[in-house]
């Protein structure tokens, strides 16, 4: 891993929560959305509010329309905002507006992380001890650059190789998917056949139980290789190190937004992580 460059997209951080970039074009911005717009015009533009929602997760709303109204006296073009039209806004942020240029193919690792829902029955949990609640992230990412280029929110109750049919193939929306690295969890004959008919190369754990007469022959040759090489020689052989690019996106995820979502039904949920994701890419993609 190159730190320098690590280090220096850490620093380059720090310049995009105050990059005022978005200025530039503002008004040609602005006359663009509202051309034909029919009702209630735009007002800010929509770099605003990426610039916003990075601000957004180093305060909570209400103080963001305070930022915005000091924003205003300093930018009198930027008018104050109500707090809860910047967070509608922010919703609709697409993660994937802020992929990289490269358009070859690439390898991704798929993974999930549990995320706990602060207004989503906690006020139960704390009065009558119910079962704690919480929601599960996939990621398909970018092996080499760590970029998320698929993502799924699900309820806990829901397996994580039957989200993988969603997040392969969102991927490959956006990407040449070449290779698939992914864990024990999706050890199945359905994924493998899923990965090979889009035309992906699966690089799966096999599970400890696995039979080496079921299933397609990548299947059967990995797990044969897996029982009389040892799990570390296989890991080598199959380049199997590559999943923990999912691990790192999961890591770096929760650092800058910590393990929870503050939203109250699984649409909104998904919208906020969704646009969180948005800010991660931005971040992900800058460069030295």
């Amino acid at each position: 891993m190159d730190w320098r460059l690590v280090g220096e997209r850490l620093i380059r951080s720090g310049e995009l929560l105050l990059s005022l970039d978005f200025l530039e074009g503002y008004d040609y911005e602005l006359s663009l959305l509202n051309d034909g717009e029919v009702g209630r015009l735009f007002k800010i533009t929509d770099r605003y509010i990426v610039f916003l929602a990075v601000v957004r997760f180093s305060m909570p709303y209400r103080q963001l329309e305070g930022f915005t109204r000091a924003l205003s006296r300093l930018i009198p073009r930027l008018i104050t905002i109500d707090y809860s039209w910047v967070r509608r806004r922010m919703l609709d942020l697409s993660p994937y507006e802020s992929l990289s240029g490269y358009d070859g193919p690439v390898a991704i690792a798929v993974d999930s992380s549990g995320v706990s829902v602060h207004k989503c029955g906690g006020w139960v949990e704390r009065i009558y001890g119910g079962r704690k609640r919480y929601v599960k992230i996939h990621f398909a990412v970018d092996v080499k650059i760590k970029e998320i280029l698929a993502m799924d929110v699900t309820t806990n109750d829901i397996h994580d190789s039957e989200a993988l049919p969603s997040l392969i193939t969102n991927a490959s929306r956006h990407r040449l998917i070449s290779e698939a690295y992914v864990d024990g969890a999706y050890d199945s004959i359905k994924s493998y056949r899923l990965l090979r008919r889009m035309g992906v190369k699966p690089i799966i754990k096999p599970r400890k139980n696995a039979r080496t007469d079921r299933g397609p022959p990548e299947r059967r040759f990995s797990v044969i290789t897996f029982k009389e090489l040892g799990e570390k020689m296989w890991g080598r052989l199959m380049g199997y190190g590559g999943r923990w690019a999912a691990e790192t996106a999961f890591s770096t995820f929760k650092r800058l937004y910590g393990e929870h979502s503050m939203s109250k039904n699984m649409g909104t949920i998904t919208k906020e992580l969704s646009a969180k994701a948005y800010i991660y890419n931005m971040l992900i993609n800058l460069q030295s």
